[in-house]
Parts: structure tokens; C-alpha cells; sequence
């Protein structure tokens, strides 16, 4: 299986950043405009867009869903969006707006019977499941918040319905010094069935590779590809 590389945009202000561990403290801005990003990777040949909107994580409500639109006019990227959902509304209005998935992220670990009903109703190849975790423990509202449930507990809580499921190492994200082999190994062993999206640490065409070795099906890359560590490969 070849791994899927999805390139991106995190959101503050209208903006492209990225942030170094999940620190809004520690933010860079790449592009005032987002669509400008956008359309470069799809120049590079890419399918698929993992966008953020980091003001609605912190806000609990989506902020930025205006970029979602712009980018979905102006590309034929197959955006997944995350950041403030928390209500069937608000997945609504990102669907409408052209995303092709949602990813939920607090809501997965605050509500089970809510997340679970939108992955009936909505489908589980639109909605992916997305753990931000530190320590393998899931945190919350934009990483602010760590809780007491493992990875672990939050997938077996929504199987056998889950696709996807999307796991972000905090402590490596932004880094660019690796990704948390040991964690992806485990969560493919024990859960062969799902697709799992790799995300933080990517620093070289090296961690992609390993992280394809591992049964790995796509992986994020976010600063590796703004500060020209990883170019596209012929």
C-alpha cells in the first residue's frame, strides 16, 4: 500500500501558520493568504488537504470557514477540516462549504453518543476520528487541555464503525525531528483495520517512507514542506 502524503494549512487570523508543539506562542506565518499555499500544493500534485482552523479550536466554534470556501473554489483539493466543530450544524456548513471530511477532534473525547451519531449519519469515510495526544493521552480545545484517556480507550470506544482515524504526537509536531514510530506501530498492530493518518514530526522523505513500512496509510506534513526540508520526489 502506498502511503498518501496530505499536505497543511493551519489557520489563525485568516492566515497560514504553523505553530512548534501545538504552542500558539510559538507561531509562524507562511502565507497571508491561504489560497496562495493551496494552490501550490496542488501544483506540487497533491489530492488532498488536511486544513485547520486553529481559531475555532481555541474558540470552540468555527472561525475560519470562509477559507475553507475560498479554497475549495479555487482548487480540486480533497479537503478534511478541523477546528471548532461541535454541533451537526457546523458539520453541515463545512460540508456545504466543499469539504470532502470533517475531522473531530474535542468532540470525539467530550460526547461519544454525539460523534457516534454523526459517524452514522454523515458516513465513517467522511468523518475521521482525531486524537491529538501527548504521552499516548488525548488532549483537548487545541491541545490545551490533557485528559486521562489514552488513544487507546477513545478508538475502542468507536469501533467497529471507524475508517479513519487521525493521531497528531504533540511533542513532535513542528519539530521536524521524526515522527512517534513506536506509537504508529502500536496503533497499526492493534487496529489493522483502520486507516490511520500519521501526523507531527515529519522532517525527511525517510519518516514517510518508514511510516509506509509500518502500514501506515497517509501522513500530514506541515513545516517540512514551508521550510523546503521535503520537495516533492519525481
Amino acid at each position: 500500500m502506498k502511503i498518501t502524503v496530505i499536505p497543511a494549512i493551519d489557520i489563525i487570523g485568516g492566515k497560514c501558520v504553523r505553530l512548534t508543539r501545538g504552542d500558539y506562542d510559538e507561531c509562524k506565518t507562511y502565507y497571508d493568504d491561504p489560497v496562495e499555499a493551496a494552490r501550490r500544493f496542488e501544483d506540487m500534485g497533491m489530492e488532498r488537504l488536511h486544513l485547520v482552523d486553529l481559531d475555532g479550536a481555541k474558540a470552540s466554534r468555527i472561525m475560519n470557514l470562509h477559507v475553507l470556501e475560498r479554497i475549495c473554489m479555487a482548487t480540486g483539493l480533497k479537503v478534511d477540516f478541523s477546528g471548532g466543530i461541535k454541533r451537526e450544524e457546523d458539520i453541515c456548513r463545512v460540508f456545504d462549504a466543499g469539504a470532502s471530511f470533517v475531522c473531530v477532534g474535542s468532540m470525539a473525547q467530550k460526547d461519544r453518543d454525539v460523534t457516534s451519531g454523526w459517524l452514522e449519519k454523515f458516513g465513517a469515510d467522511r468523518v475521521i476520528i482525531g486524537a491529538d495526544v501527548r504521552n499516548e493521552r488525548v488532549c483537548i480545545q487545541g491541545w490545551k487541555v490533557e485528559t486521562r484517556t489514552t488513544i487507546y480507550e477513545l478508538i475502542d470506544a468507536y469501533l467497529p464503525m471507524l475508517k479513519y482515524v487521525m493521531c497528531t504526537d504533540i511533542a513532535r509536531d513542528g519539530m521536524l525531528g521524526g515522527v512517534a514510530l513506536d506509537l504508529y506501530r502500536k496503533l497499526v498492530f492493534r487496529y489493522p483495520d483502520i486507516s490511520l493518518i500519521a501526523s507531527g514530526g515529519v522532517g525527511s522523505w525517510e519518516d514517510v517512507r518508514v511510516l509506509e513500512s509500518l502500514g501506515v496509510s497517509s501522513v500530514i506534513v506541515g513545516k517540512a514542506f514551508y521550510e523546503g526540508q521535503l520537495k516533492m520526489e519525481n
